[in-house]
C-alpha cells in the first residue's frame, strides 16, 4: 500500500486567510494527501511588553497563541470538510527559517507551501527573504504562491532550459516535466512546456561580416530540434509547446500573465559559483511571479523522480 503524502503549510504569523490555504487545500484534496499547518508567531510588542515581569509576558505569549491555535482550527474545519486530514501548530519563535527547516526533517512532506512576498529592490540588496532562502536550501519542493485564481490550477507552465545543461544536474529537464505533468494529471490541467533562452551576448559578435546571424540561426535551429526531440519524448502536444527567445524572467512573466497560467514549475540549479550569488532565474522570477512557482530540485545521482 502506498505511503499517503504529506504536505506542509507554512502559515503567515497574522491571523488571516491567505492565498496559499486554498492552494493547499486544493492540493491536498487532489493528491489524497495529509495537510499539516503551522504558524510561526512572535510579537514584538508581546516579547517585550514594556512594565511587565517575565510571568506577565509569559501569560500574554500563551494567550496570543492560544487565540492563533483556535483560529488556525477553524480554517482546518473548513479544510476537513473536503474529506483531507489536518493537523494544526503554533511555534513562537523570531527568526522561523531553522524552525522551518527542522519541521521539513522532522515530518518529511514532499511539498512546502508557503505565501509568497514580493520585495523591494532595496530588501534584495541588503537582506536574504525567507522565501529566497528556501529556494535555496530547502531539501524538499517548494511551492510558493502569489495569488490564486483557481484553488486547483487550471493551467500548468513546465519551464526547462535546454541550451546549457550542467552535466551535475543532466536529469532536471526529465524531472521538471514529469512533475507537471503529474500535477496536471491530478487538476485534471492543461499543460504548456516552455524553452526560454538568451542569445543576447551574440551581439556582441562582429555583425560586419554576417558571422554574427549565420550563428544565431543555427543555434536557433539546434535549439528548434532539441526542443522537438524533448517535447515528443513526453507528448506534449503541438499547440502547448512553446520556443521563445528572450531574457527568461521575462519571457517565463510574460508568458504566464499572457496565458493565464496557475503555476509554473521551475528546477533549482546554479550553475556556478556567480549565478549562485547572483540569483538564478528562478530565483529572479520570484520578485515578479504572477501566481505560483513550483521547484524542483535537482538530484543528479537518481533517475528523474515525479512525487511532489
Amino acid at each position: 500500500m502506498a505511503e499517503i503524502e504529506r504536505l506542509l503549510l507554512i502559515a503567515p504569523p497574522r491571523m488571516n486567510r491567505t492565498p496559499a490555504f486554498d492552494r493547499a487545500a486544493a492540493l491536498a484534496k487532489v493528491k489524497s494527501a495529509s495537510l499539516h499547518i503551522v504558524a510561526f508567531d512572535y510579537v514584538e510588542g508581546v516579547a517585550k511588553a514594556a512594565l511587565a515581569n517575565d510571568e506577565a509576558i509569559h501569560v500574554m505569549r500563551e494567550g496570543y497563541m492560544d487565540r492563533h491555535r483556535h483560529w488556525l482550527e477553524m480554517q482546518a474545519d473548513g479544510i476537513r470538510h473536503l474529506g483531507v486530514q489536518v493537523t494544526t501548530e503554533v511555534v513562537w519563535v523570531a527568526k522561523p527559517f531553522d524552525e522551518i527547516l527542522a519541521h521539513v526533517r522532522g515530518i518529511n512532506p514532499t511539498l512546502v507551501i508557503k505565501d509568497l512576498h514580493h520585495e523591494s529592490w532595496l530588501s534584495r540588496a541588503f537582506f536574504t527573504s525567507l522565501d529566497r532562502r528556501l529556494l535555496h536550501d530547502c531539501p524538499v519542493a517548494v511551492h510558493l504562491v502569489a495569488s490564486v485564481r483557481h484553488g486547483i490550477p487550471r493551467k500548468i507552465l513546465a519551464a526547462v532550459d535546454l541550451f546549457r545543461v550542467d552535466d551535475h544536474f543532466a536529469h532536471l529537464n526529465d524531472q521538471i516535466i514529469i512533475t507537471a505533468l503529474r500535477l496536471a494529471e491530478q487538476c485534471d490541467a492543461q499543460l504548456h512546456l516552455l524553452h526560454a533562452y538568451d542569445l543576447s551576448y551574440i551581439h556582441s559578435l562582429d555583425g560586419g561580416s554576417g558571422y554574427r546571424n549565420a550563428v544565431m540561426d543555427e543555434l536557433y535551429e539546434n535549439q528548434q530540434r532539441a526542443f522537438s526531440f524533448f517535447a515528443d519524448l513526453f507528448g506534449v502536444p503541438a499547440e502547448c509547446r512553446h520556443l521563445v527567445t528572450g531574457n527568461p524572467v521575462q519571457v517565463i512573466e510574460s508568458f504566464m500573465n499572457d496565458h493565464d497560467i496557475d503555476v509554473v514549475v521551475m528546477g533549482t540549479a546554479h550553475r556556478d559559483w556567480m549565478n549562485r550569488l547572483l540569483g538564478s532565474t528562478t530565483a529572479h522570477l520570484v520578485n515578479h511571479l504572477p501566481s505560483s512557482l513550483l521547484t524542483v530540485i535537482p538530484r543528479a545521482d537518481e533517475t528523474p523522480n515525479a512525487q511532489v
